[in-house]
């Protein structure tokens, strides 16, 4: 099977020849105007299939409270806030995101959440918070981003920099599939054109071993069968304690 990856990747790759012109003189930038649109559409819908894998994710998020405070939350890559609805009440929430152009969206979604408390909103990737203190959070969460950081090591670097002793890491992330099934195959040929289409996303990655790798105390991590296209169907979700 390695040889007809390789042999459609470099076809697909050739198609997509225009795409890697748009991005090599800057016109790619353009699309991330646009991209926070197409994310809402597909986050609704994408809630609606996976709100009970929700439900049952973010069911402790209370547990991490510290006595006689309020949950202070970071969420990496919150895009348009969909995972809001799920928060407890109460809580305080910062957001991150390397697109500015979430904002607007991402207000809607605090009017329709009065239930928690909008810290700021700040415009950074997640390999670099440096405007977000040490062990200052209780809970950062991450759905369907360690897809586009450039670097997952890095990233969880600054998850464990910006967590106290004891919060936790609460993760949802698409994955690769197995090898030797035909959605593994896809998922390769079809990189190339779905990194576009996806604003840098990689249907490729074994994220799972960056966090068994991430020195995390405690790691609670299951490979689940999510009801989408085949090519995303592979995910992983759970939680990791600092």
């Amino acid at each position: 099977m390695s040889l007809a990856i390789r042999f459609w990747t470099l076809v697909v790759n050739m198609l997509c020849i225009p795409m890697h012109v748009i991005n090599a003189v800057g016109l790619y930038k353009e699309y991330k105007r646009v991209f926070p649109m197409i994310l809402r559409s597909f986050s609704a819908s994408y809630n609606q299939k996976m709100h009970e894998r929700k439900v049952e994710l973010f069911r402790s998020l209370s547990e991490f409270i510290k006595p006689g405070g309020k949950l202070t939350i970071l969420e990496i890559g919150c895009g348009t806030g969909t995972n809001f609805q799920f928060y407890p009440p109460g809580c305080k929430v910062i957001c991150t995101d390397p697109n500015p152009h979430f904002q607007k969206y991402l207000e809607k979604s605090m009017k329709e959440n009065e239930q928690l408390t909008f810290d700021r909103f700040v415009v950074t990737s997640g390999e670099d918070m440096a405007s977000v203190g040490d062990e200052s959070v209780d809970v950062v969460v991450c759905t369907l981003v360690l897809c586009t950081v450039r670097d997952i090591p890095q990233t969880l670097r600054e998850v464990h920099r910006i967590l106290r002793p004891g919060g936790a890491f609460f993760f949802l992330e698409h994955v690769v599939a197995d090898s030797s099934t035909w959605a593994y195959f896809f998922q390769h040929i079809l990189q190339p054109a779905w990194y576009y289409f996806g604003d840098g996303c990689k249907i490729t990655r074994e994220t799972w071993k960056y966090l068994e790798g991430a020195g995390f105390s405690e790691l609670k991590l299951r490979h689940v069968e999510a009801p989408l296209v085949f090519i995303l169907k592979p995910h992983i979700v759970g939680s990791a304690v600092k």
